[in-house]
């Protein structure tokens, strides 16, 4: 960044290739599979363009770069229309030619973990923004609750606090799918 700063253009093509990935991933896991994830990466590096000059180096490059998601996720959030959750959402079927894999052993076995990883998401997705950014950047960033804290413009104490809590509202929303499991 700082290289890009000092009019190294193809620096900028070399944050893009180096983050872009880590947005994409980041914005599905805040905003879901649904999201218009490729125009939202894009907004994310147009705004990295227009923060250009204002950039600070006093934090990781990473930490800046995923408040500029957060602040996007949470715009495009309260844009969106709300959306009812649903845990029994089912898949549409198509038409079109079965083809049987003779190595899979059992079919439902595949739709049961769909069924557990779209109640798991629907669970995040259902989570209050900074809670659910707190545990994402937690969980799959593996950001520390210091760096969190820079994203999120709050302490570490606070970020542990808001980590907390989004694990128990998931475990209090996934209660039912726990209990049905060990049934």
């Amino acid at each position: 960044m700082l290289a890009w700063q000092a009019g190294d253009g193809p620096a900028f093509d070399a944050l893009v290739r180096l983050h872009a990935d880590r947005v994409h991933s980041l914005l599905v896991r805040f905003l879901g599979p649904h999201a218009p994830l490729d125009d939202l990466v894009q907004e994310v590096f147009l705004r990295v363009i227009r923060s250009k000059e204002n950039y600070q180096p006093s934090a990781r490059f990473t930490t800046w770069l995923f408040r500029i998601v957060y602040n996007l996720s949470v715009n495009h959030t309260q844009r969106r229309q709300p959306q009812a959750l649903s845990m029994d959402g089912g898949l549409e079927e198509e038409g079109g030619i079965e083809v049987r894999d003779e190595v899979v052993a059992d079919p439902s076995d595949s739709l049961q973990r769909e069924d557990v990883v779209r109640a798991v998401r629907l669970a995040i997705e259902s989570l209050p923004e900074r809670q659910r950014m707190a545990l994402v950047l937690a969980k799959y960033e593996e950001q520390s609750y210091s760096e969190i804290g820079e994203v999120l413009d709050m302490t570490e104490k606070a970020v542990k606090s808001l980590v907390h809590r989004a694990r128990e509202n998931l475990r209090g929303i996934l209660a039912p799918l726990l209990t049905e499991e060990l049934l």
